[in-house]
């Protein structure tokens, strides 16, 4: 087949149209810009548009299929010549069902959690040698690509709840119909697509309507929305609730607790040990017993930034975090408090995202960083601009977060200069954004912190 991808330059859609490629399909694509790492990805599989932009005339009537990514808009002129030559135009979530609507669908929803729960499944089941498909929304160590689609009898979706393309409105596992679906929390997010809370809530109720008929829902009872939500909705499901699994932590590693065995972890936190837990059910049901699950589960180093080790040394860590609304804060800040009891934490959150940036829903970040011992707010000044957002500074801030304490910044330099002024010894740092800070270095800004 001949495959065209407009905005193939997105983290998803580059590794689409990587994964199409390898499957032998002949690909080709457009965009505005691309940035790293999508630019020498797919320069390196020859996929790369020889130039930046969109060209109609290179859209014709012999391509088999169009997908069509979030970035770009609804008057691009590819996808108008696309549409008058009347070429079926898929979103990202409609082409991947289209190509898995065989398979047994694993659909991974929730407000938080998504990614590393399905980089789990994806490790136990390679680690027990059980073929599957995937798309995953991180990096992961071992995996070329983080789609794959071939001819294998499951696929793990990271089901996003955001919208299915410009033309599509629909969030996007909605789309892929699972026949298993899990739920791993819900807290209020994107507050641009919607606006109100019961609006979001209701998104994860329809998800519950996609799973086909006889399917398993497998949910996070210890979310009081979720279990409320599930329990409530009268649908012909099978459900699985999961919570908390028994652990301790000692020497500053979370061990699990089952049938008297301590097994070591990688990773820490309540909310990883809930994603443990999620992941462990869905492996079960795909045939990997439980003595399996935790021999693989112990070797799970985590998703590129969640909660990723930038650097140690004797006394200080340095973690990046994909956090960014109030919940993921939440939790990534009391796991890196639990698992390190005696030393301070110094959180560095940006607002980055639409949501996060917007003033009607700063509010909902009021006490999120209390438990840090040093908290810090970033902006980056050109961000406002690209978002078309009005600006404000460090007193709506202070007081949305509801902390005086907390230090403000709006550049990079300043940030810096900031952190690097801190004596971190008995001090873990702990950076989390969606963004990149205004573009700092964070692997050697934690190389500097650590060898002061």
């Amino acid at each position: 087949m001949r495959i065209h991808l407009i905005a193939i330059g997105g983290s998803a859609m580059h590794n689409m149209a990587i994964a199409l490629s390898k499957k032998g399909h002949t690909v080709s694509g457009s965009d505005d810009a691309i940035f790293e790492p999508s630019f020498s990805r797919l320069k390196r599989f020859d996929i790369l548009p020889a130039e930046m932009g969109w060209f109609p005339e290179n859209i014709t009537s012999d391509i088999d299929a169009v997908i069509l990514g979030m970035h770009a808009r609804p008057d691009n002129p590819e996808l108008l010549k696309a549409q008058e030559l009347g070429l079926k135009v898929y979103s990202y979530p409609e082409y991947v069902y289209e190509q898995s609507k065989d398979k047994i669908r694993v659909v991974i929803g929730g407000s938080h959690g998504k990614t590393s729960i399905t980089s789990m499944i994806l490790h136990v089941l390679k680690q027990s040698g059980i073929n599957c498909d995937f798309l995953v929304g991180a990096q992961l160590e071992g995996f070329d690509t983080m789609v794959q689609l071939s001819d294998a009898p499951v696929i793990i979706i990271e089901g996003d709840e955001y919208l299915s393309s410009p033309i599509d409105r629909r969030p996007k596992f909605h789309l892929y119909r699972a026949t298993t679906g899990v739920i791993s929390g819900i807290a209020w997010d994107h507050i641009n697509v919607f606006p109100t809370f019961d609006n979001y809530v209701e998104q994860f109720r329809l998800f519950l309507t996609t799973i086909e008929p006889g399917g398993t829902i497998i949910y996070n009872q210890e979310d009081e929305t979720v279990a409320g939500l599930v329990k409530k909705e009268d649908v012909n499901l099978k459900k699985e609730a999961y919570s908390s699994p028994e652990s301790f932590i000692k020497d500053g590693i979370t061990y699990l607790k089952v049938d008297e065995q301590s097994t070591p972890l990688l990773v820490f936190g309540k909310h990883n040990l809930q994603n443990i837990e999620a992941a462990r059910h869905v492996c079960n049901s795909l045939g990997v017993n439980d003595k399996q699950f935790y021999l693989s589960i112990s070797t799970f180093k985590g998703a590129a930034r969640r909660l990723e080790l930038l650097g140690k040394n004797s006394f200080t860590s340095v973690y990046k975090d994909f956090a960014h609304s109030p919940s993921k804060l939440r939790a990534t800040i009391d796991a890196v408090k639990e698992q390190f009891p005696e030393r301070q934490v110094v959180a560095v959150m940006e607002l980055h995202t639409f949501s996060s940036l917007n003033k009607d829903f700063l509010n909902e970040y009021r006490g999120c960083m209390d438990m840090t011992d040093v908290a810090v707010v970033f902006i980056c000044n050109k961000t406002f601009e690209q978002k078309k957002l009005e600006p404000y500074g460090q007193n709506i801030v202070k007081q949305a977060f509801g902390n005086n304490q907390l230090n403000f910044f709006s550049e990079t330099e300043m940030l810096v200069e900031f952190l690097r002024s801190i004596n971190y010894k008995s001090k873990n740092l702990l950076l989390m954004s969606s963004g990149n800070f205004g573009g700092l270095d964070l692997e050697g800004f934690a190389e500097s912190v650590l060898s002061d």
